[in-house]
């Protein structure tokens, strides 16, 4: 797999994910009556799971393959959105 795009795609998940504790965004309120109202948790993981499957539609429906990266770059997406669902799915345990 190219190193590249795997990086890229690293790079892209550390962006989405604070890199400090005091930078933490605090969880979003979802809009609902008072008796039904939650709290959404880890919004920006579920952000990087909407932005990945975008790039992923993005790379596919591309007219070119990306120097021949793109098959790999599809895989690694991938990865990482079954990683990212993985870890939203442990912190409900």
């Amino acid at each position: 797999m190219s190193r590249f795009f795997v990086s890229m795609v690293a790079v892209a998940l550390f962006a989405l994910v604070p890199a400090h504790r005091a930078n933490a965004q605090a969880p979003a309120r979802v809009q609902g009556n008072a008796r039904s109202e939650r709290v959404e948790e880890h919004p920006r993981i579920r952000s990087a799971i909407k932005e990945l499957q975008a790039a992923k539609v993005e790379l596919q429906k591309a007219p070119h393959d990306f120097g021949g990266h793109r098959a790999d770059a599809v895989v690694a997406v991938d990865k990482a959105i079954e990683q990212l669902r993985l870890a939203l799915q442990y912190d409900k345990r």
